[in-house]
């Protein structure tokens, strides 16, 4: 540990917390021993590494007073069993002794993660497990165990006891409460255990949880989280693999940002202890050394105790620089879906509720927003909604279906249907104005808040086909054959999209996008003719009333470029399949534009994505104007540590 916060550019402090002491007496083990050899075992759970081989060494040496047992005949007995080892290390010392696992248990390897998978692939109803146990007993285990019918023998190995040593424990606990310390890395919830253990030895606990107000806490995983609340403190981020490099790599790459908003938080008396993002309250006349010296490099910002005398907002931050052309001291960069599936901490936010339900929960919106913001150090937020929200104003029912994706049950399919399409009521979206309001206020100053809509055709192809297509042949054939009901579609629509974005933009917005992910499917033509009046009618609807920027965005056709400029938009957004240096040359320099990275290259090694990312950057040639993202969306399986590479490569390598 102390040496990956070293390469990482970190002072360590390292303070042994813990020491593994084995069990006085192996009166478990042996029961257990006793048990496997007579056939009254189904499955074992190994929990740790070392618990799997300490309990292998106890109960190979002796079975009981009279008999004694080698180590080849308990492995034959485990081997008829089936094994079930939470994470890699149980497996590793399984595979040393020729034994095969049952089951592994994916990361992040929690109890809960471990019952997921006996559940889907070994169920324990009417089996005899065995768990081995470290350090403490899991109850909630035990509990979901016996619940489901198992008929459970626990198997403690060793306890948890404090080093011998325990001066470097103690020094640090001071650092804490003296405020010399900027970032306390956890691994497991009985190093929290024995640090207040031995705090409140010394009479020090309440000031060392006052100290934890200042300091940035790392957990490696749930687990450690899980133990971190327990004692009343906040883990400020937790990586989405459970990886001591993961851990101090991601800490590190985000470690000055969150310093700087916790410290500010506390300097507000906001208590950091207890808190969620959208909490925050930044100071009037905030000002952040990331946008006041903007000739500092980026990779060593310091922390700096906000300066009261200079007043900055989102107007000054280099994603509006950016979108305005002018000159910016690095390439801003933002990344579409960027809140989503791919992250650990978003599909726990998504486990109590369904993708409208957090859509419409402004604190769980506003939440998963600003957390991407955190997690990646983007310089732009997007508020996370869906293009489809708008669609239920004009009476359409929505759903989202596992597998399916957006559904619409009552589509829009002939002239009939226009007697109940709704006028549509913009503040039927008022959760999306609220959880922009609750993000605006949380977020950092400096950083732009993007609002958005669906583009008029792709919203209204989903309205036509009630969900995903293939060919869009209901939409086409009813711009084609019945232009009336088409365009009182498209009419409607847009009514509600140019009061929808400009009271997102009166909510906090700095800036909108329009989103055409279908577009592409249609030839020039056919886009000038049916679809882009109503576009340049949605984005002279915004400008009219604002100056903020408007994104004009499309996928899947170079060849309709031309049009979505002429349609409008202070911003053209570029996806891969166009060269960006032909494209911002036919478009013409008055234009700032946005892309356009394949998103499949964050599939690839970090080597691989620096080096595309250097051949966009070539593309643009500094010139002012271009903000850097990907040519769509991550998709779900995207790796978080290549994301975050890529945000950080665009940062690094383009600094002028």
């Amino acid at each position: 540990m102390a040496s990956l916060i070293t390469r990482h550019g970190g002072n360590a402090i390292s303070a042994p917390s813990m020491r593994e002491i084995a069990n006085p007496t192996h009166e478990e083990a042996f029961a257990f021993a006793k048990a496997l050899l007579a056939g009254e075992i189904d499955i074992v759970i190994h929990l740790t590494g070392v618990g799997t081989r300490m309990l292998i060494d106890a109960v190979s040496a002796k079975h009981d007073k009279e008999t004694m047992h080698d180590k080849e005949a308990i492995i034959a007995a485990l081997r008829k069993l089936k094994l079930v080892c939470r994470g890699p290390k149980p497996v590793a010392v399984l595979r040393e002794l020729g034994l095969k696992p049952t089951l592994e248990v994916d990361e992040p390897n929690t109890w809960q993660d471990l019952l997921a998978a006996l559940d889907s692939k070994l169920p324990v109803s009417g089996q005899r497990v065995a768990v081995q146990e470290y350090g403490i007993t899991n109850s909630k285990l035990i509990e979901g165990l016996e619940s489901r019918g198992a008929s459970v023998m626990r198997v403690p190995v060793y306890q948890w006891a404090l080093p011998e040593d325990v001066e470097p424990l103690r020094q640090a606990t001071q650092s804490i409460i003296q405020g010399k310390m900027d970032v306390a890395l956890f691994t497991s919830t009985t190093q929290v255990t024995h640090l207040f253990q031995l705090a409140k030895q010394d009479g020090c606990e309440d000031a060392l949880r006052e100290g934890f107000k200042r300091v940035i806490i790392g957990s490696i995983g749930p687990i450690a989280t899980e133990g971190i609340t327990e004692y009343g403190l906040h883990a400020d981020y937790e990586p989405d693999s459970p990886h001591m490099m993961n851990l101090v790599r991601d800490t590190a790459r985000t470690a000055h940002h969150l310093l700087e908003k916790k410290r500010t938080a506390a300097s507000q008396t906001i208590n950091t202890n207890h808190w969620q993002r959208i909490d925050m309250r930044w100071p009037v006349g905030f000002s952040s050394i990331a946008t006041k010296n903007d000739q500092s490099e980026i990779s060593n910002l310091k922390f700096q105790i906000p300066n009261l005398k200079s007043e900055i907002t989102s107007s000054d931050s280099i994603f509006l620089r950016a979108c305005r052309r002018e000159p910016t001291p690095y390439t801003p960069v933002w990344l579409m879906r960027q809140a989503g599936r791919y992250q650990r901490a978003y599909r726990d936010i998504r486990k109590g509720t369904t993708m409208l339900g957090l859509c419409k929960t402004p604190d769980l919106s506003a939440e998963v927003t600003l957390m991407a913001v955190d997690r990646l150090g983007v310089d732009a937020a997007i508020i996370f909604s869906d293009i489809l929200t708008v669609v239920e104003p004009l009476g359409f029912s929505l759903d989202f279906v596992k597998g399916d994706g957006p559904v619409i049950a009552n589509p829009f399919r002939s002239r009939a249907d226009i007697a109940r399409l709704g006028t549509g009521d913009p503040m039927d979206l008022s959760y999306v104005y609220d959880a922009i309001r609750i993000t605006r206020r949380a977020l950092r100053p400096d950083i732009a808040l993007i609002g958005f809509c669906g583009a008029p055709f792709t919203v209204a192809s989903y309205i036509i086909e009630g969900g995903k297509s293939k060919d869009y042949a209901k939409t086409k054939t009813m711009m084609f054959r019945d232009p009336v009901s088409w365009n009182t579609l498209m009419t409607r629509l847009v009514d509600l999209q140019i009061e929808y974005l400009n009271l997102q933009i009166q909510a906090g917005a700095d800036a909108v996008q329009i989103f055409d992910s279908w577009a592409g499917s249609l030839s020039p033509d056919h886009y000038r003719e049916y679809v882009q009046p109503h576009v340049r009618r949605l984005i002279e609807g915004v400008k009219v009333k604002s100056k903020v920027p408007v994104i004009n965005f499309a996928t899947g056709n170079p060849a309709l470029l031309p049009l979505m400029a002429e349609a409008g938009g202070d911003v053209i957004g570029l996806d891969w399949r166009v060269d960006l240096r032909e494209a911002w040359k036919n478009l013409g320099y008055d234009k700032a534009v946005m892309g356009n990275i394949d998103p499949i290259v964050l599939f690839c090694s970090p080597a691989e994505i620096r080096k595309q990312t250097q051949i966009i950057l070539d593309k643009a040639e500094g010139r002012p104007g271009h903000i850097f993202n990907l040519g769509h969306g991550i998709t779900p399986d995207m790796p978080p540590e290549n994301v975050a590479e890529l945000v950080d490569a665009v940062h690094e390598l383009s600094r002028r």
